[in-house]
């Protein structure tokens, strides 16, 4: 992957492309002293990570992060500053790091791999399944768009349980926790259980749910996922998690907890 930093200071460039060089994701490092002419060069060379100071001559960092997310959508950027108070106004450009100078090689390279973690889903595997910050499954780096939202929590929920099986009733009380299972409720299910095998078998990824006697799992051996990555301690994945998990579900506010000390116990 290509990679640029920005910074008007000789020293820092050189230093952060030498340990850029050194990361297996990185495959091109291009350095920049001024930000008119990196602004320049974005026009037309597309790049996958940005490493950005904030304080600058001509243009602010700031500034600049706002223009090549016009340009760049994709590009993941990550700011080399001096000034911690920046930082909410960093993270309201939806950048993927903020990192204090003097830069640590530890840390540049966690959140290198967090940066550029999620493009590259299809490396990882056909059926992606990310439950860090939002749930969405991906199918060949594609999002898998499902009819009703409904079904989208039943298939988080079955993830959660990580392959443990799930009855009807159950399933009933997490999407409708108020709601009496009455024959008019099961009947509801019903439907939504049926759109979800549907919008599975559209996408080809039918195997990953598994549905006998009334009782539904999910296979784990199916898919990749953040979370059960995480558990298992793959470093990518505990680089990438940011204390959130499903945030839309409540239910899943204890799963949550769990991987918070978990992260804390691996820092």
């Amino acid at each position: 992957m290509r990679a640029i930093c920005v910074d008007d200071e000789a020293l820092i460039t050189d230093t952060v492309a030498s340990l850029c060089r050194e990361l297996p994701q990185i495959d091109e490092v291009r350095c920049f002293l001024r930000a008119r002419e990196a602004q320049d060069w974005l026009e037309s060379n597309p790049v996958d990570l940005v490493l950005l100071d904030i304080h600058m001559p001509e243009l602010n960092g700031l500034v600049l992060a706002e223009e090549i997310r016009k340009m760049q959508p994709d590009a993941a950027i990550i700011f080399l500053t001096a000034h911690p108070e920046y930082a909410v106004k960093a993270f309201a450009l939806h950048v993927s790091g903020y990192l204090l100078k003097p830069v640590d090689r530890g840390k540049l390279a966690a959140e290198v791999a967090y940066a550029l973690s999620g493009k590259t889903p299809a490396r990882q595997g056909r059926l992606m399944v990310h439950t860090f910050g939002s749930f969405d499954v991906f199918v060949n780096g594609q999002p898998v768009s499902f009819k009703m939202a409904k079904c989208k929590e039943m298939l988080a929920y079955l993830v959660d349980k990580q392959g443990g099986g799930v009855t009807r009733a159950e399933l009933a009380s997490i999407l409708w926790e108020d709601r009496l299972y009455d024959r008019k409720l099961q009947k509801q299910l019903d439907v939504y259980i049926r759109s979800l095998r549907e919008t599975l078998r559209e996408y080809g990824i039918e195997d990953m749910l598994e549905m006998q006697k009334g009782v539904l799992r999910i296979r784990p051996e199916q898919f990749v996922c953040d979370a059960y990555r995480f558990r298992a301690g793959d470093p990518e994945a505990v680089n990438r998690y940011r204390g959130e998990y499903m945030s839309a579900y409540s239910w899943a506010s204890t799963t949550e907890s769990l991987l918070y000390w978990e992260a804390i116990r691996q820092s």
